[in-house]
């Protein structure tokens, strides 16, 4: 009796062991596949669903863009993309119309060069390159305390900025349709035709 008994507490040993050891093949598994897809989760909602405060310290909810195509760029004041806020300008003014909106998300991330406050990075905006399209509060893109879109933007795609005047489009529905390296200036003819494919039908919506 007792040798049975033995025998029945070793098979259910070596049960257990089995399913801990299949369990551990499939996290191995898993960890992998993740690692292999750049630790990519799939993401849900759209942008509609993030706001900001505006430069101006006022609710700047995305939603309020439905139906319109959203550039959204990290900026900064005293960087060697500085200069592509005019080009920024020149593409809100020669689409606008169309339904393009340009926002500028000021950030002191990378390289510390936006120290300024929000009224002397407004002033610096207007004086330097006549900016009049929307900019938002500082923000922080990257890490665990980046703003919730910059989050569900990284999920969305698997990266985030890198460095300063990175672009993200965002379609008149508030899907995530590009995503533009610093080096990629706004006037180019790769965002262009970024831009105009995803216009909306009807701007004035």
């Amino acid at each position: 009796m007792a040798a049975a008994s033995h025998e029945q507490n070793r098979k259910s040993r070596k049960g257990l062991y089995t399913g801990i050891g299949i369990t551990a093949i499939l996290g191995v598994f898993s960890l992998a596949y993740v690692s292999l897809m750049g630790g990519a989760v799939a993401a849900e909602g759209t942008a509609y669903d993030y706001e900001f405060i505006s430069i101006d310290d006022a609710p700047l909810p995305l939603s309020q863009f439905k139906g319109k195509t959203v550039l959204l760029v990290n900026t900064a004041s005293k960087c060697g993309f500085t200069p592509q806020y005019e080009g920024l300008q020149a593409l809100w003014e020669e689409y606008r119309d169309q339904g393009l909106v340009v926002l500028g998300a000021p950030s002191n991330d990378f390289g510390e060069q936006e120290k300024g406050s929000e009224a002397e990075i407004k002033k610096f905006c207007e004086v330097n390159f006549n900016i009049n399209f929307p900019l938002t509060s500082k923000i922080v893109t990257k890490g665990d305390t980046a703003h919730p879109f910059y989050q569900w933007a990284r999920a969305e795609i698997g990266t985030g900025p890198k460095w300063n005047f990175h672009k993200y489009l965002i379609d008149p529905d508030g899907n995530l349709v590009g995503s533009f390296p610093s080096i990629v200036k706004p006037m180019s003819k790769k965002l262009r035709k970024a831009v105009e494919a995803n216009l909306p039908a009807d701007p004035e919506s």
